[in-house]
């Protein structure tokens, strides 16, 4: 970094300067020059070394934003005119606002700021080129606190070059303290207007027009789960990303398998990317293009990106978390030089939300009366996935959820934000995408509904800090959404947002989870659905006793992996050109197959690493594989297909092997490329003993050998043969998970699907108890791990009772019966001494 030595100034004197270099400051100096420049000084000082890109710049002053105030008599004018301020009223804000503005605007800077401005741009132009391109951004004493983030509330400019062009844009970010949102912000948080002082960071651009730029998150933004970071990109400057201007792509990380050397991309989700904000040559700073088709429908960053800039929030996370003395997650935004082909961070600050959150209250919104037993949506188990018919509605529209909660409201649609003194407390507000100045309104809102944005732009940061749920990216919402019309608007049904119809009747529930007893059965979860698992993580469990690959395929791959395998000899041209159009990011159609389990794994791993994560190999009936896209061609007609060809049966018959090599291939790249190795496959429906070792010697053959890297192989205990023969099942695997659905089938002789029977199917029953109590013995007789994963504890606390007396290893509970059931075991724990 190149210093003029005017600047080089002792600590004593700081204070009194009017500019200095980013690396004389450092995340102490946020009353000297502001939050955003006091960390990216920090990032220079301290994380450079450790190879992290931090472009070079330098700041003014908070001193020198009082000098000229002071220096021009403007505090007494501006308190006079804030004297009867009225932030609810929109009105008096926009006046109040305006005239502040204007104030400052035509107060001319004093000669000695303009002068060391230039010759600090200067330096700049001598380190680069002249007329160098700049970032002019605003940075408030005030700002980038882990309580409170400011995200927008002043002004940033973007490709500013020469000595007026730097003055200029200083003074209009001097001047942007005083916008209307960073008014109504300030009196929100309590801030005294005339208090805080505005300092100007002046950063080299990173030439991210020619290439890509982004926002990444160091913790997942909606549930707070600290282990993975939320990676946003789109093309060209990144102010299209922050401003929720485009839908952007999405990438999540694993922090703690990262940080040992391995490749832990948890999801990838493909964004539209419409525009990309380039330089203008015009009389503008900057402009919006469209970005072309080809470019729309390919992901933005490569795998070796998304990891460097993974590693890279690692960084900066544990280095402000370490300089605070606590865990503090971190908001980011980098940007790729379409020149060099380097990734730069150009900003860093706290996240304001999650960090802040009472980790021993866990808050649950759920819909009244739906599902079964009144299970919330977000946690029902896979035997509830489908929404019973007619009890909701399908939604109007659907984007990206933020937060985790339900709101009612009448829509209030409105385009331009001149409008918004339209806005009436409660409404829902729609609208194409909000900035700062949406502000005074946001904070009034029951819900927020946009058309662009991803979770990481200004609707997205700004609907968290108020607690109000958004939905964003929904690329109709003020089309479909009409004003006046009564919605619900859910946040809590998983990563998608849904506004629907009507007012649906909601319940919140709270439970303190500070002072659980802990019990010796192990408490595990049932888990369906990864892309809500994250939500999970905060509720007290020893791992997963059950997750269902069968949801995984038919939601997000919904393709039978023999149609894959055998594209080119589909029959059903239908089934062909949707398989196409799926896949069309993927040169080899079974890797989509790979991928796209391996992805949905990894998420229900990561949530609960390192604790135990039971994954069941999938366990399709015939005519439910044949429901798959292409499946029909390749599945039989059975009369019975509960009982015929499924689970074990088929992973080594020459109809499905091929299929069964790409689950394990997903396993093993679960495993080994992203190191989760908690992950412990399970064989379901598994007949006979010979045919446990056909199925391990087929797992083998692909790359999954019992023993190796600590691989355990669990086997269902579901039929009544596994209880007949535990004692043989348990000489060829590791462990047991009792499906108590099946085997009460099995051994009741009751077919579950059918109506006529129903009444009659009880786990209770003391045959089923015996069978249970059987498979119990032999398991503890051979010293083999034996749990159950089936709907019987969720469903009867007396059944989990019996279990526990039984001396069950595990029990694993849907999500929403975990801390019921803590108690109650405890309970029973207790009485019986263990």
């Amino acid at each position: 970094m190149v210093k003029t030595s005017q600047y080089q100034l002792s600590e004593d004197s700081q204070e009194q300067s009017l500019v200095l270099w980013f690396n004389e400051i450092g995340i102490n100096d946020i009353e000297l020059v502001g939050g955003k420049n006091a960390s990216l000084g920090e990032m220079i000082q301290q994380l450079t070394p450790q190879g992290v890109n931090v472009p070079a710049g330098f700041a003014t002053t908070a001193h020198a934003f009082r000098y000229f105030i002071e220096s021009a008599g403007l505090k007494e004018q501006l308190r006079s005119l804030f004297a009867d301020l009225d932030v609810e009223d929109v009105n008096n804000l926009r006046q109040k606002g305006r005239k502040a503005r204007d104030l400052l605007l035509h107060t001319p800077f004093p000669q000695e700021l303009r002068t060391a401005i230039t010759q600090a741009y200067e330096v700049l132009c001598a380190q680069y080129n002249p007329d160098t391109d700049v970032a002019v951004r605003s940075s408030a004493t005030a700002e980038d606190l882990p309580d409170a983030s400011f995200a927008g509330q002043q002004e940033t400019y973007l490709n500013v070059r020469g000595v007026r062009g730097v003055l200029a844009a200083c003074h209009r970010c001097f001047a942007s303290l005083f916008t209307d949102r960073a008014i109504s912000y300030r009196h929100t948080k309590g801030f005294d207007h005339l208090s805080i002082a505005l300092a100007v960071g002046v950063q080299k651009m990173v030439r991210s027009d020619l290439a890509s730029s982004g926002v990444m998150f160091s913790i997942d933004t909606e549930t707070g789960f600290q282990n993975a970071a939320l990676i946003t990109a789109a093309y060209g400057l990144g102010e299209n990303v922050v401003q929720g201007a485009v839908n952007p792509d999405e990438y999540y990380v694993f922090k703690p398998t990262l940080k040992t050397g391995h490749s832990p991309i948890l999801d990838k989700k493909l964004g539209s990317k419409e525009l990309q904000m380039v330089y203008d040559d015009g009389s503008k700073f900057t402009k919006n293009i469209p970005v072309p088709g080809v470019l729309r429908n390919r992901f933005v960053l490569n795998d070796n990106e998304i990891l460097q800039l993974g590693r890279w929030a690692c960084l900066i996370e544990d280095h402000y978390s370490q300089v605070r003395g606590t865990y503090s997650p971190m908001d980011i935004e980098w940007a790729k030089d379409g020149i060099t082909n380097q990734l730069f961070i150009v900003q860093a600050r706290p996240e304001t939300v999650q960090s802040q959150k009472n980790q021993t209250v866990l808050r649950n919104y759920r819909f009244r009366g739906i599902g079964d037993k009144g299970q919330g949506i977000r946690d029902r188990g896979e035997e509830n996935i489908n929404r019973e018919q007619g009890s909701i509605p399908p939604p109007l529209v659907t984007g990206r959820a933020v937060g985790e909660a339900i709101a009612h409201g009448k829509v209030k649609v409105i385009l331009d934000v001149a409008r918004i003194d339209r806005f009436e407390n409660g409404d829902v507000l729609v609208t194409d995408r909000t900035d700062p100045d949406w502000e005074p309104v946001m904070k009034r809102a029951s819900a927020i509904v946009t058309n662009s944005g991803g979770r990481t732009c200004h609707s997205a940061i700004i609907a968290r800090e108020l607690g109000v749920p958004a939905i964003v990216g929904c690329n109709d919402a003020t089309e479909v959404l009409k004003t006046g019309q009564e919605v619900t608007v859910s946040c809590a049904e998983g990563e998608e947002g849904k506004v629907y119809p009507g007012l649906i009747p909601f319940e919140i529930e709270e439970n303190n989870i500070e002072n659980l007893p802990r019990t010796r059965t192990q408490i595990l979860m049932n888990v369906g659905n990864p892309q809500e698992v994250f939500s999970l993580s905060a509720i007290p469990s020893d791992g997963v006793g059950l997750a269902r690959t069968e949801f995984i395929i038919a939601n997000y791959i919904q393709t039978h992996p023999m149609a894959l395998l055998y594209f080119d000899s589909l029959e059903d041209e239908f089934a062909k050109t949707k398989i196409a159009q799926m896949t069309a990011l993927y040169n080899d159609k079974p890797s989509y197959f790979v991928e796209k389990l391996a992805q949905g794994i990894s998420r229900i791993a990561a949530t609960f690493y390192p604790k135990p994560v039971i994954v069941r190999m999938s366990d399709f009936k015939s005519n439910e594989y044949a429901n798959l896209l292409g499946g029909r061609q390749f599945e039989p007609k059975e009369e019975n297909p509960m009982l015929g060809w499924r689970g074990a049966a088929r992973y080594y018959d020459e109809g499905y092997k091929e299929g069964f090599a790409l689950e394990c291939k997903a396993i093993k790249q679960v495993r080994e490329k992203m190191g989760l190795t908690n992950v412990i496959p399970m064989i379901p429906f598994c007949r006979t003993p010979e045919e446990g070792r056909l199925v391990l010697a087929e797992m083998a053959h692909n790359g999954l050998r019992q023993g190796e890297n600590g691989l355990q192989v669990y086997v269902m205990c579901e039929l009544p043969n596994n209880v007949i023969l535990a004692s043989e099942f348990a000489k060829i695997f590791d462990g047991f998970s009792i499906g108590s659905n099946d085997l009460t089938q099995l051994t009741l002789g009751i077919d579950r699907d059918s109506a006529l029977v129903a009444g009659l199917f009880d786990e209770r029953s003391q045959g089923v108890k015996q069978m249970i109590l059987l498979a119990i013995q032999a398991a503890k007789k051979h010293n083999r791990k034996i749990g159950i994963c089936g709907q019987a504890p969720s469903d009867y606390p007396e059944f989990a009772r019996f279990l526990v007396e039984a001396g069950i290893d595990s029990i694993s509970l849907n999500p929403d019966s975990v801390l019921k059931n803590i108690l109650e075991i405890a309970e029973v724990e207790k009485e019986i001494g263990g």
